[in-house]
């Protein structure tokens, strides 16, 4: 496969992340080996690998689907987008980011409080191994839907493209959004943490290198994708590009003499032959 070409900090961020994420799968499998050695092998079973396992899943199944959108993977009725014509298409990408957008943020808007309860008390999963599954995965579903919902409105700026200056404002604003959130984040964790907070210090200080890249990322996605104008891209209809070739083809032979293509080619002139 060939990935889309990835512009400016969203696309950075969603990108790079997505990289860490595709190791998981790996990890995965080493752990489950892990466990069927140990268990029919050695007779003793591992305590942590099943819900070691479910919570990188959970993980992956969300990064997954924001790493879909950055490369346009996601899913589309092209029996339909394909045979519209490109003013069309443009109404459909407009009204799709706008479900997308709308969808992402309701569900934020829903979840938010119990999302906040769950992290702030470090919730855990009740088992023996006894992992904080509900208090990282609750969380980690909003902030998918809302980097969702700026990928899919940065994958309409990207592909028309928009104007420059819609794309830089829109950068800008993608930049301050996450630099903003990590220092809101920062405050809450260490300055000045809220009533019921039971986050340990470990997860503290890895949410904080994990919020430190992602603002890292994003700066450097602006200052080096700031003015890069992205390449348009759009879906192109296999059958319509076979037809266009067939097309260039038959264009290229027309221009050939009569005799060529009747089989009798000229006889070349008394100075050509010496």
């Amino acid at each position: 496969m060939v990935e889309h070409e990835g512009t400016g900090p969203l696309d950075l961020l969603t990108w790079s992340f997505s990289r860490i994420a595709m190791w998981a799968p790996f990890f995965i499998v080493m752990i489950i080996l892990y466990e069927v050695i140990m268990r029919y092998f050695f007779a003793a079973a591992t305590l942590w690998v099943n819900e070691m396992s479910l919570w990188i899943a959970g993980g992956i199944y969300l990064s997954a689907g924001l790493y879909a959108m950055q490369q346009r993977s996601h899913i589309r009725i092209f029996i339909i987008y394909d045979v519209a014509p490109l003013w069309m298409r443009r109404v459909f990408d407009v009204a799709s980011t706008v479900c997308v957008t709308i969808f992402g943020l309701a569900v934020i808007w829903g979840g938010f409080g119990e999302a906040k309860a769950k992290f702030l008390r470090f919730e855990t999963f009740g088992t023996a191994f006894d992992p904080p599954i509900p208090s990282t995965i609750k969380p980690l579903v909003l902030t998918m839907m809302l980097f969702l919902a700026l990928q899919a409105i940065s994958n309409l700026i990207r592909d028309w493209p928009s104007a420059a200056w819609v794309r830089k404002a829109f950068d800008i604003f993608v930049t301050v959004l996450v630099v903003g959130l990590a220092a809101t984040a920062a405050y809450n964790l260490f300055i000045d943490p809220p009533e019921g907070h039971k986050v340990p210090l470990k997860w503290q200080i890895g949410i904080a290198v994990f919020l430190l890249g992602a603002v890292l990322l994003v700066l450097y996605g602006l200052f080096r994708d700031f003015n890069r104008t992205p390449v348009a891209h759009v879906e192109v209809d296999e059958i319509e590009e076979e037809a266009a070739v067939y097309k260039q083809q038959m264009a290229m032979a027309v221009k050939l003499p009569d005799e060529i293509l009747t089989g009798n080619p000229p006889k070349p002139s008394p100075t050509e032959q010496k």
